[in-house]
């Protein structure tokens, strides 16, 4: 078997993923209740990631809590966060959404909707104090959420004489992740994935214990939820 080695990162990547490696998103779902002057302010925050999800977390609140008088949300989207919308749904203009995304936003977190239904408590707040109340009850919900890194894990397939599978193999559970094995009658096939920091050291690693017969091709990357 003739072994062959390449660089893979930004072969698998799309071009608008390579300069992006990890973000932020919610480990999990929150809610949180804060009272300013009998106004009530409930907040629930979701991890989603598309924009039908997060508008379907908010058209629930709406259905679920009907007797609120707004439901108030916004969300962010993607690996760069570009997707981004914000509601003050019949609040006086940027006294709702605005403080709320910008709440997630200094958060630092991604595919994330908040929703932030009030029930009016008889006394007005003013614009500053709405400002105030809707950010303070979306960081309220992202205390509770916490953050959770999710990383580019870049792909690569590996063929070797059936011989060096095991000590292959073996390697690859210790050093990478997501491992998948097919063994064949004289060689075997192994997947595994790794972040871009590692690909270089993965590697040398696999062609120096393969004696430069392996050969290694790009597959497609994957976002990864690290657990810790």
């Amino acid at each position: 078997m003739k072994g062959g080695v390449s660089r893979f990162l930004g072969r698998g990547a799309p071009a608008s993923l390579q300069a992006v490696e990890s973000y932020l998103v919610p480990a999990r779902e929150a809610t949180a209740e804060l009272e300013v002057k009998r106004s009530r302010f409930r907040c629930r925050l979701v991890r989603v990631e598309t924009d039908e999800a997060a508008r379907a977390v908010i058209a629930e609140e709406r259905g679920t809590h009907g007797t609120a008088g707004h439901h108030c949300s916004a969300f962010v989207l993607g690996p760069t966060a570009t997707t981004v919308r914000s509601s003050d749904d019949g609040e006086p203009s940027g006294t709702a959404g605005p403080p709320i995304l910008d709440a997630l936003r200094g958060a630092g977190l991604s595919d994330v909707v908040a929703v932030v239904s009030r029930w009016f408590g008889g006394t007005l707040l003013g614009t500053g104090g709405l400002v105030q109340a809707y950010g303070d009850a979306t960081r309220a919900g992202l205390e509770l959420a916490g953050r959770r890194r999710r990383e580019l894990r870049h792909r690569l397939e590996v063929t070797v004489d059936f011989g060096a599978a095991g000590r292959l193999e073996d390697l690859l559970r210790r050093e990478a992740a997501g491992v998948e094995v097919d063994y064949h009658s004289t060689h075997a096939t192994l997947r595994a994935a790794a972040p871009a920091r590692s690909l270089d050291r993965l590697q040398a690693m696999i062609m120096t214990a393969t004696g430069g017969t392996a050969e290694l091709r790009a597959l497609d990357p994957r976002w990864v939820d690290l657990t810790r």
